[in-house]
């Protein structure tokens, strides 16, 4: 199942070295790079090498990069966790003007502060990303459900094991590894117990708006550790941070972003809850459920969309607002009940945005009408409009 699922990823990342000398793969620790970059090598069609610079053999081989580079000038150099070695971006920039032959580097990265900085200042003009995910349903929809992927979440080894006590652990030791090791090694030096416990506070508020000063009063820390905190767990891609849709100047909205845990295995980990059952029963399930559609749908959505929620100090609130070229699109409400009605305050938003195909996702597969402008529609129906295999919601 997984290396079917890399299969249907490599042919892009191929396509991008055909035409830029250096492609960065990034994504989560354990999401599939290394596996996925293996793929590529395989069916590149130069000679490939791959180095690993979690490995002291393979970082030694870079004693002198600039050589090392030369050298094999006529490989495609795979490099795994770039993030290690910072100071190559400027030798890789110098490298790369010299001879700007497409597929030359292909950069794996766990996302970091150092990586994106670097890379941008170091290899503008000259680099192009591409994000590695967790298993998203389009991906695993003609083996699996959606229960299955929103309660054991996207990364490989828990979505694919069957051994519950197996999946807890790995999802536990995932945690622990990236508070302990990942973070530090990124340069998020600070208390690791109340880093703990900062990430435990964030689960249990997991789709709420964000509200730091209270965060730093809890934890235990300032309000600017409390941002460096979240920065780097984003920069991390363990939660993401949904910035409120500000455009109507007429409106009294709310500004503070909405937090999430991106992956809801690691989100329920955190929570301790390890089945359906215990998840529909705890009051973490509805932003769950809303944090799992989010991420669904801003995984596989086109590159030319962006996303927003839309919250009025009266009232009005959608979960989701698709905006493109600075203009609403569509208007969404993300709700656990399988039969929703729209709410006033998802009428005021429709109606303060002006869009006119708008959608309450739901966990089932049927869509309907509720309104002239309003669908209630499954998850599974909405993302096949994403993938382009279904009628647009939107066009």
């Amino acid at each position: 199942m997984k290396d079917t699922i890399q299969r249907s990823k490599k042919n892009a990342i191929i396509e991008l070295l055909e035409n830029f000398p250096v492609v960065a793969l990034t994504g989560a620790r354990q999401v599939g790079k290394t596996t996925l970059a293996k793929h590529i090598a395989k069916e590149f069609y130069g000679k490939t090498l791959h180095l690993d610079l979690e490995s002291p053999r393979d970082e030694g081989k870079l004693a002198d990069p600039e050589l090392f580079f030369e050298r094999f000038d006529d490989h495609l150099i795979i490099i795994d966790e770039i993030q290690r070695r910072p100071d190559l971006f400027s030798i890789l920039r110098s490298v790369i003007d010299r001879d700007r032959r497409p597929g030359r580097f292909l950069l794996l990265g766990s996302a970091s502060p150092v990586l994106i900085r670097e890379s941008s200042e170091s290899l503008a003009g000259r680099i192009t990303y591409e994000e590695l995910t967790p298993f998203t349903w389009p991906e695993i929809s003609a083996q699996y459900d959606i229960p299955r992927l929103w309660i054991q979440g996207g990364f490989p080894e828990a979505f694919l094991t069957d051994k519950k006590s197996y999946r807890q652990r790995w999802l536990q030791d995932y945690i622990r590894t990236l508070i302990e090791r990942d973070l530090p090694m990124l340069g998020l030096n600070t208390d690791l117990g109340k880093l703990k416990n900062f990430l435990k506070m964030l689960a249990h508020q997991n789709g709420q708006l964000l509200n730091q000063e209270n965060l730093a009063r809890s934890v235990g820390v300032s309000s600017p550790t409390i941002s460096k905190y979240l920065d780097y767990l984003e920069y991390a891609y363990i939660i993401r941070r949904l910035q409120p849709w500000h455009r109507n100047v007429k409106k009294r909205l709310v500004k503070s972003p909405k937090v999430y845990i991106r992956d809801t295995g690691v989100l329920h980990a955190l929570l301790n809850i390890d089945s359906e059952e215990s998840l529909r029963a705890h009051p973490a399930a509805g932003g769950s459920w809303e944090g799992f559609v989010l991420q669904q749908i801003l995984a596989t959505a086109p590159d030319t969309y962006s996303f927003y929620f839309y919250r009025t100090h009266q009232g009005a609130e959608a979960d989701l607002v698709v905006v493109k070229d600075e203009k609403p699109l569509m208007c969404i409400d993300i709700k656990l009940n399988q039969s929703p009605k729209p709410s006033k305050g998802f009428h005021n938003v429709i109606e303060d945005n002006q869009t006119t195909r708008n959608a309450i996702i739901t966990p089932g597969s049927d869509r309907y009408p509720v309104h002239e402008h309003i669908d209630v529609v499954g998850i599974e129906k909405f993302l096949e409009n994403w993938s382009g295999e279904g009628e647009s919601l939107i066009d």
